[in-house]
């Protein structure tokens, strides 16, 4: 029996799926995680635990409540272009990226997802997560957080080494 190797075409197909996936199910994670703070702390409740606190919070604006005061369609309708604009480049740059970069993409991706549709729902964003220090923030923020940083590190790797050839 022989087993032939998978095509470029069909390699390229299982990585962009597996980014899709990923961002999907890390998306899924934290509405989950504001569907349970809405109900759970929605009462004023809050929960100490020693490092963070879980608190509930609603964002009309963007990050550190940035534009709070404009109107809801226009927070969306932007945050909504920047998202469709981190998709299309995450589904061409993904093709020959490396996989630190391939997990931060994802990272990215899936929190700027999960914002957006919270918002699109009643134009604010759930945050739940509160460290008495910094404003209240929730998953999402940390998805965006950790794969921006993933990328800036992956990129500081040499040029030769950033991208790879899927094929291989």
């Amino acid at each position: 029996m022989t087993t032939s190797k998978p095509t470029r075409s069909a390699r390229v197909t299982r990585v962009r799926v597996t980014l899709a996936a990923t961002a999907v199910l890390l998306a899924a994670l934290d509405l989950s995680l504001k569907t349970w703070a809405s109900r759970a702390l929605a009462d004023g409740t809050s929960v100490d635990l020693q490092v963070i606190q879980l608190r509930l919070a609603f964002n009309s604006g963007v990050a550190f409540s940035l534009g709070d005061t404009l109107p809801s369609w226009v927070v969306l309708g932007v945050t909504g272009l920047i998202v469709a604009g981190l998709a299309v480049f995450a589904w061409r740059a993904v093709r020959t990226a490396i996989l630190p970069m391939r997990l931060g993409l994802a990272a990215v991706l899936a929190g700027a997802v999960a914002n957006l549709v919270d918002r699109a729902t009643d134009g604010v964003v759930t945050d739940y997560l509160h460290t008495g220090w910094f404003p209240t923030f929730n998953l999402a923020d940390v998805f965006i957080t950790l794969g921006g940083a993933a990328l800036v590190l992956a990129s500081l790797r040499t040029p030769d080494s950033t991208t790879q050839d899927v094929a291989r």
